[in-house]
């Protein structure tokens, strides 16, 4: 390994969930990607290679990042019920489920989205 372990370790653990996990019309991924400053999610459908739905924190401007992630979950939710979509497989990105992650996957089921 060279000297980015972190990353690289991330990398490895995104490629086996990829390999397990893939969207599709009726039932899209969830991928979220999250930076040192924002948090990213979309609903993808990989059999065509479409973003469905997509949202992130970078226009957010009050709340904690916790906050913020819980209110994109919601938007994404309310996106997603707009364009019929109710199931979602949920892709973590190589996260741990824990924080932003967390609480975004909590607004997003609140809102209605099933995974």
């Amino acid at each position: 390994m060279t000297t980015n372990i972190k990353k690289e370790k991330r990398i490895r653990r995104k490629a086996r969930i990829r390999a397990k996990v893939s969207g599709t019309a009726k039932r899209p991924r969830l991928a979220i990607f999250r930076s040192n400053r924002y948090l990213s999610a979309q609903l993808i459908n990989d059999e065509k290679n479409v973003t469905l739905v997509a949202g992130t924190t970078a226009k957010m401007t009050k709340g904690t990042p916790t906050e913020k992630a819980t209110i994109l979950g919601a938007e994404l939710a309310k996106d997603a019920k707009a364009k019929k979509i109710t199931e979602v497989v949920f892709d973590r990105g190589g996260y741990i489920f824990a924080g932003q992650i967390k609480s975004l996957a909590e607004g997003a089921r609140k809102a209605g989205l099933k995974f």
